[in-house]
């Protein structure tokens, strides 16, 4: 399979290259590879007009703020729902022409979207929507498409920056989370998100 991987340098990007290294692996970020930027659906265009047609899409990439509830801006809820949220949609929304039929979009999502952190309040809310997304546009995607999300615990890799916003959380390995986006594209279901770590 031809599978374009976007937010492929990441720290779970990697791990997505890797366990998918038995396809023709076509890596994009902001910064490498071909370059993209979630929040400009312009770009977004020019990354599908320049890949040319695949058979899934694979996103590990998509930014949100960890504050306070208090001081949150309606900025920072507008930021991580432009990268993470309507960044991913429009993934989907363009990529439908760019994948074949019976092909796949699998997304990250996490787990705040079922467990609530003190400083995860935008996390949570943008989490939540992307895999109400994931739930909806697997009733209507063309062509047999599917998509699912994959929803990770943190990362034992950026343990030491995130132990602090986790409190109580076990963090898991990348490689764990990129197996469950193993499964979303080699295998059959559609509409499901794959829990890891919780």
């Amino acid at each position: 399979m031809r599978i374009l991987v976007v937010g492929a340098s990441g720290v779970l990007g990697q791990a997505v290259v890797s366990a998918l290294s038995a396809h023709d692996v076509v890596p994009a970020a902001r910064t490498s590879g071909y370059t993209v930027d979630l929040c400009d659906a312009a770009s977004v265009a020019a990354l599908y007009a320049a890949v040319g047609l695949v058979d899934a899409v694979a996103c590990a990439a998509g930014e949100t703020p960890f504050k306070p509830f208090g001081e949150i801006s309606l900025d920072d809820y507008r930021a991580g729902l432009e990268s993470k949220l309507l960044g991913q949609v429009e993934l989907v929304r363009q990529g439908v022409e760019h994948v074949a039929d019976g092909g796949s979009f699998t997304l990250v999502s996490g787990v705040l979207a079922a467990e609530a952190i003190e400083t995860g309040t935008v996390a949570s809310t943008v989490n939540g929507g992307v895999e109400a997304f994931v739930r909806a546009a697997a009733t209507a995607l063309p062509r047999g498409q599917r998509i699912n999300a994959v929803s990770s615990t943190a990362f034992t890799e950026t343990w030491d920056d995130f132990a602090r916003f986790f409190p109580g959380f076990v963090p898991v390995p990348a490689g764990d989370a990129a197996r469950a986006f193993v499964k979303s594209i080699e295998g059959v279901q559609t509409g499901q998100v794959y829990r890891v770590g919780y």
